[in-house]
């Protein structure tokens, strides 16, 4: 690993994303954006500490179910609010210090490498932008950091800088040591500004040295728009990994992929897909307009317009249109069309024809259906469970099975008699 730390500051609000819940833990791909960065610092560094105060529980438990090796450090943002308050209890064990927003999701280790190999007291970020409205601008001079300014406090010729800054810093650690405590609030926001750090030490005459940096990998996101837009960047990130692992897309951009998704072998996803979760696909084609939700497929074919709902096991499987399975296991099943298989084990050689339903819940409890070997199940049954269909059993179009068990090798018919009542449709619409 380098020889820095890096420390994510991850204590605001989010005002702006008009959300009750806290800006890192709103999803991009399906993980919360500060999950994205807090994977891709531990590519970097082994030792990463996580800034929070606004809803500290909810963010140290969430990225505690994806990571076990982080220190979280709570700001007192009533006494020390800011970006400076938020270092004001940082330790750091290594000898550069990497300071990083828990509102940009999009950075990636590589991005980083910029900030790892530098002899500089302090490097700064900074976008180069034809049009910088609303940051604050660099200085630059002779290849080093003169001054940040506000826009608000900046003059004529400030204001037609158009390096601005990106918001990311590398300290040495003795910088942040000898600095930090020195901030003062005596601002109109009354804030602890970690900026200050880079006046008092350009003040005392340190090195700073500006990093250009790309606008893609450090996007903030402040708002629902900036979340959408970092959305479409993660997914095209998404598909064009998997398509480079040889994974076949139609109409990649309809694709819907999410982070925890993984393929293997020689996969086919058609346009308008949408596949989430820790889902898992092998040597499989899913169909266009089909949804799979933390399951698994295994040389199996799903759609076009099929649902798999989360704990599905499919393999060896055709799973055709307008089939929802639900936390079922398939092996070697054909389910056409116009099924819903749910809470069922069903075992290959079977075929569910079209209208199949297992009807597994009570309006209080779930319960299961277990069909066995080379079952045939007629059109429009319905299979009322707990019910256990043994193997080579054929169930008549139309049957509803309430049996607890139908016995290997049987026909199991449920229909009422047909009758005619002559003459009852003109009667009914009054017609002769």
């Amino acid at each position: 690993m380098n020889n820095i730390s890096i420390v994510i500051l991850a204590a605001g609000k989010g005002s702006r994303m008009k959300s009750n819940k806290a800006k890192v833990l709103h999803n991009i791909s399906g993980k919360p954006m500060l999950y994205h960065i807090v994977k891709e610092s531990l590519k970097v560094s082994d030792d990463v500490s996580i800034v929070v105060a606004h809803q500290k529980d909810a963010v140290i438990e969430e990225i505690q179910k994806h990571f076990s090796n982080i220190t979280f450090i709570e700001q007192d943002d009533v006494n020390f609010p800011g970006t400076g308050g938020a270092m004001k209890n940082v330790t750091a064990k290594n000898s550069h210090v990497l300071v990083l927003n828990g509102d940009m999701p999009l950075i990636t280790a590589e991005a980083l490498g910029g900030f790892l190999h530098t002899s500089a007291d302090i490097v700064l970020s900074i976008f180069d932008l034809e049009d910088p409205s609303g940051y604050g601008r660099v200085k630059i001079d002779d290849g080093e950091v003169s001054y940040i300014v506000e826009q608000k406090d900046a003059n004529e010729y400030e204001l037609a800088i158009t390096h601005v800054n990106a918001g990311i810093y590398s300290f040495k650690k003795e910088v942040l040591e000898s600095y930090i405590p020195r901030l003062s609030n005596a601002n109109a926001q009354n804030e602890y500004y970690l900026t200050d750090v880079i006046k008092m030490a350009k003040e005392d005459g340190l090195v700073i040295k500006p990093l250009l940096v790309d606008e893609e990998h450090f996007k903030g996101v402040n708002s629902k728009v900036d979340l959408a837009s970092a959305e479409v960047i993660m997914q095209e990130r998404i598909r064009e990994r998997w398509m480079s692992e040889g994974v076949s897309m139609n109409l990649p951009h309809t694709i819907y992929i999410e982070e925890g998704v993984r393929f293997e072998g020689e996969c086919l996803v058609e346009n308008n897909c949408r596949i989430t979760g820790e889902s898992l696909i092998i040597n499989s084609i899913i169909k266009s307009s089909s949804v799979i939700e933390e399951s698994t497929v295994i040389d199996s074919d799903v759609g076009p317009l099929a649902h798999l709902r989360p704990a599905s096991y499919i393999e060896g499987t055709h799973i055709g249109n307008f089939v929802e399975v639900k936390k079922s296991t398939l092996k070697g099943v054909k389910a056409g069309h116009l099924s819903y298989i749910g809470d069922s084990e069903v075992d290959e050689g079977t075929n569910i024809g079209a209208g199949v339903i297992t009807c597994n819940y009570d309006g209080i409890n779930k319960y299961k259906t277990k069909i066995g070997k080379n079952v045939f199940v007629g059109s429009d049954s319905q299979l009322v469970a707990p019910v256990e269909i043994e193997d080579d059993v054929m169930i008549a179009a139309g049957t509803t099975v309430t049996s607890g068990k139908v016995a290997k090798g049987s026909l199991a018919i449920s229909r009422t008699k047909m009758r005619f009542v002559e003459g009852f449709y003109y009667k009914f619409f009054g017609k002769k």
